[in-house]
C-alpha cells in the first residue's frame, strides 16, 4: 500500500494513469451487460413467438436490475473493506460477459432472467470499484478532475463498441453484441492489470483522511445513508433520475425496431449510442474541469431539464433521423450526470471512511429507480402507445428538477467535521454562498 492518506499521496506513475485511463474505456461495455441490445435481442430475434414482447422484455430488466441494486451496498462495502480491488474488478468482468455469452442458448424467461441477474450483480462492483481506485490513486484534490477523465474515456469506449456493434450487426446480425463483449471483458483486464496494486492507497480509497485510529465503528451503508439527510435526498434524486432516464434509450430501440424491422434496429440503435456517447465526452470533461468552479448544483440542474426535454421532444416524429437526433440530449444529461455522481457523494461522505458504501447504497436507490423504468415504460407502451410513455417519462424528469432546485444544497460547500467520538463526519452546514 501507499503512504498513508494522512499525507499528501505520491503522484501515480503515468503507467498508472494510462492503465486507469484503458480500464474506463474497454470497461465501458462490459459494466453494463447488454443494456439496450438485450431488448432488442429479446423482441426482434426471439419475438413474440417464443413469449417475448415489451412488457416481458421490460420484466426480465426489472428483475435483473432489482437484483443488481440489491447487491449495490454489499458491492461498496466489499470494496471498502478489501485490498483486492484489482482481483473483484476481474472477476466481475468475467461473470458479466459469461452471462451474457450464455443468453443465445437459453429461450425460458426463468432462464433468462437468471442471466441477467447475475450479471446484474457482477456488475455492481463496477462503480465503487472505479471510483474508489480512482481515489485511491489520485487523492481527493485530483478526484474532481479525474472523475471527468474517466468519464471522458467510458463514453469513448461506449461509443467505439457501439460502431463496432452497429456496423457489423449490419452483415451478422444482433448476435455480434456478444462477442464483441468478450473481447472487450479480455481488454479490460488487461488494462486493470496495468494499475499496481501498491498503486492504489486502499485508506484514502474509502474516503477516510481521520487517522488509522479512526477505523473503528463503521456504520453500515443503511446507517451511513440515513444519518445524513442531503445523502439520503441525493440518494432520492438518483432514483428519479434514472426511473425517467432508465427505459428512454430502450423504448427508442423497441420503436425503431417496430419502425425499421429487425435487421436495423440494432445498426440504428447503435448510432443513437454512438452520438449520445459523442456528446458526453465533452460533458464529462467539462464537469471535471468546472465542478470544483461552477458548483455541482447549476451543473446537475443542467442534466435533469435536458432530460424532461428530451423526452417531450421524442413523440413529435418517428421518423428514425429524427430520434436519433434527439437521443444526442442522452450526451448531456447522462453525461452530467454519470460524471457528477461520484463527485456528490464523495463531498457528503468526505472524511468517513464510507464513500464507497455510501456510494452503494445511492446507487441501490439509483438502481430501484432504473428497474421500474423498464417496466413503467413497457407497460404504458403496451396499453396507450410510445408518446404517452415518453411524456410520462418527461414528466418524472421535471419533478426531479424542481425537487433538485429547491432542496439540494450546493454540496461543493459542505465540510467535513468531527463528532464526538473523535471521527470525521460529513457536517450537515452549508457555508454561505457568494
Amino acid at each position: 500500500m501507499r503512504a498513508s492518506s494522512s499525507t499528501s499521496p505520491a503522484p501515480p506513475a503515468s503507467r498508472t494513469l494510462h492503465g486507469l485511463d484503458a480500464l474506463n474505456f474497454f470497461l465501458a461495455d462490459v459494466r453494463d451487460g447488454l443494456g439496450p441490445y438485450l431488448a432488442i435481442y429479446l423482441i426482434a430475434v426471439r419475438g413474440p413467438t417464443q413469449g417475448w414482447n415489451e412488457a416481458t422484455t421490460g420484466l426480465v430488466m426489472t428483475i435483473a436490475g432489482i437484483v443488481g441494486l440489491i447487491a449495490q451496498t454489499p458491492a461498496g462495502a466489499l470494496i471498502d473493506g478489501t485490498r483486492h480491488k484489482r482481483a473483484i474488478v476481474i472477476a466481475g468482468a468475467v461473470a458479466v460477459t459469461l452471462s451474457c455469452l450464455s443468453l443465445p442458448w437459453l429461450s425460458n424467461f426463468y432462464a433468462v432472467a437468471a442471466t441477467q441477474s447475475i450479471a446484474g450483480i457482477a456488475g455492481a462492483v463496477f462503480p465503487p470499484a472505479l471510483a474508489a481506485i480512482t481515489l485511491g490513486v489520485v487523492g481527493p484534490k485530483l478526484f474532481a478532475k479525474r472523475i471527468g477523465r474517466n468519464e471522458a474515456f467510458n463514453h469513448g469506449g461506449n461509443a467505439l463498441s457501439a460502431a463496432v456493434a452497429g456496423s457489423t450487426a449490419y452483415f451478422f446480425g444482433p448476435i455480434v453484441v456478444f462477442w464483441l463483449m468478450a473481447v472487450l471483458a479480455a481488454f479490460s483486464i488487461g488494462a486493470m492489470l496495468m494499475i499496481p496494486a501498491a498503486a492504489i492507497d486502499d485508506e484514502m480509497a474509502s474516503g477516510l483522511e481521520a487517522s488509522k485510529d479512526d477505523h473503528g465503528d463503521q456504520p453500515s451503508g443503511l446507517t451511513a445513508l440515513l444519518q445524513n439527510k442531503y445523502l439520503m435526498l441525493f440518494a432520492l434524486l438518483a432514483a428519479i433520475f434514472h426511473l425517467s432516464n432508465a427505459a428512454m434509450l430502450t423504448s427508442v430501440g423497441q420503436l425503431l425496431t417496430k419502425l425499421s424491422g429487425k435487421d436495423n434496429a440494432t445498426s440504428l440503435i447503435a448510432v443513437c449510442i454512438v452520438a449520445a456517447q459523442c456528446v458526453m465526452v465533452p460533458m464529462a470533461i467539462m464537469v471535471g474541469r468546472k465542478a470544483d468552479v461552477w458548483g455541482r448544483k447549476p451543473i446537475f440542474l443542467v442534466a435533469f431539464g435536458t432530460l424532461a426535454l428530451r423526452g417531450v421532444l421524442y413523440p413529435f416524429s418517428n421518423n428514425p433521423f429524427y430520434l436519433v437526433a434527439v437521443q444526442c440530449l442522452d450526451g448531456i444529461g447522462a453525461g452530467i450526470y454519470g460524471a457528477l455522481f461520484p463527485i456528490v457523494v464523495s463531498d457528503l461522505t468526505r472524511g468517513t471512511g464510507r464513500f464507497n458504501v455510501s456510494q452503494g447504497a445511492v446507487a441501490t436507490t439509483q438502481g430501484l429507480g432504473a428497474a421500474l423504468s423498464a417496466t413503467l415504460a413497457g407497460l404504458i407502451i403496451v396499453s396507450a402507445g410510445y408518446a404517452k410513455a415518453f411524456i410520462v417519462l418527461a414528466g418524472i424528469a421535471a419533478v426531479g428538477f424542481v425537487i433538485f432546485l429547491v432542496a439540494m444544497p450546493e454540496t461543493r460547500d459542505i465540510m467535513p467535521r468531527r463528532g464526538r467520538t473523535g471521527k470525521t463526519t460529513a457536517d450537515s452546514s452549508i457555508r454561505s454562498e457568494a
